[in-house]
């Protein structure tokens, strides 16, 4: 998967609570207010009204929020199509490090910041167009009890034999898996990813149009939620590719949220294709949208074990 997301939404003050307008800063202008006045009893009770109403309203608010989406960033890649050969074995480590994202601790469920977090993945190729991969997800805070193992996911993959010859190469994966309910209030979840991508000339192009599902967790009423992913990158050298990552999610398929509200996210990265045997990819992503982590580092770094029939 590109990344793993948990399908909560947080309250706007658990990824800003410096910012002007949060919940808790408008509290503070209202109480000053009332220092510097007081009302006749008509307009006490006027007042209680519109209190009242408006503590309603933003108790309405805060208890739909706590189904948006906070991105929990474990493994974040936009696939491509081919799949490992058969008889060969892929061990990736995806580190990724949440330097300004969600606060504190919503509904027993942790805040991103300053999380690091380590993705094993281990892919092993069946035959020319199916694989199988194992994702252990871990996380270390030490303001979160150190570090702590946060679920496993498997991810079984098909694609379009090359036989076949289609001008574009075609896959696609599922994904289900378990974690816990402190790093995400979804524990039970289902990924469905396909997968297109074409290199012309110097360019390669990928788009991951995901469908989510959640079978245990707040989100299980949204249904399917749809989480775009691109890749746009050219090759300097012939071991230098740089580029965009676009991760997005938008909301229930049919009914998407409103857009302060979805998952947007830029991601400049560089690719080194060094040798047919390993991989590398570095990135720093930008949250382009209150319903996302504001910066992220990530890296990945993979060992292909076996012979390939060809370079990859």
């Amino acid at each position: 998967m590109a990344r793993f997301f948990s399908r909560e939404r947080l309250p706007a003050q658990a990824l800003w609570p410096d910012r002007p307008g949060n919940a808790h800063t408008q509290g503070s202008r209202r109480t000053q207010g009332s220092r510097r006045r007081q009302s006749s009893p008509l307009k006490q009770s006027s007042s209680f009204k519109k209190s009242y109403k408006v503590g309603l309203a933003t108790a309405i608010f805060l208890a739909s929020a706590a189904c948006a989406l906070a991105q929990g960033n474990y493994e974040i890649q936009v696939y491509p199509s081919e799949t490992q050969d058969p008889g060969t074995t892929m061990i990736e480590l995806h580190s990724n490090f949440t330097v300004q994202g969600s606060k504190g601790v919503v509904d027993g469920v942790y805040g991103t910041e300053h999380q690091l977090h380590e993705t094993v993945e281990i892919t092993q190729g069946i035959t020319d167009w199916f694989e199988t991969g194992l994702y252990i997800f871990t996380s270390a805070n030490p303001n979160q009890g150190g570090w702590q193992w946060v679920g496993d996911h498997i991810r079984p993959r098909a694609r379009v034999p090359e036989s076949w010859h289609w001008p574009v190469g075609v896959s696609v994966s599922l994904e289900f898996g378990y974690q816990r309910y402190v790093f995400s209030p979804d524990t039970w979840t289902l990924e469905i990813r396909p997968i297109v991508d074409k290199q012309i000339g110097r360019w390669y192009l990928a788009f991951n149009p995901v469908l989510d599902r959640s079978f245990h967790g707040p989100s299980v009423s949204q249904g399917v939620v749809f989480s775009p992913d691109l890749k746009a990158g050219y090759d300097f050298t012939p071991k230098i590719n740089a580029g965009l990552e676009y991760y997005g999610s938008l909301g229930p398929v049919g009914n998407f949220d409103p857009l302060y509200q979805q998952e947007q996210q830029i991601i400049p990265a560089v690719d080194l294709n060094l040798s047919p045997k390993w991989e590398f990819n570095f990135g720093v992503g930008v949250g382009v949208t209150r319903g996302t982590d504001h910066l992220l580092v990530k890296m990945i770094l993979g060992r292909r074990f076996g012979n390939a029939k060809s370079p990859k």
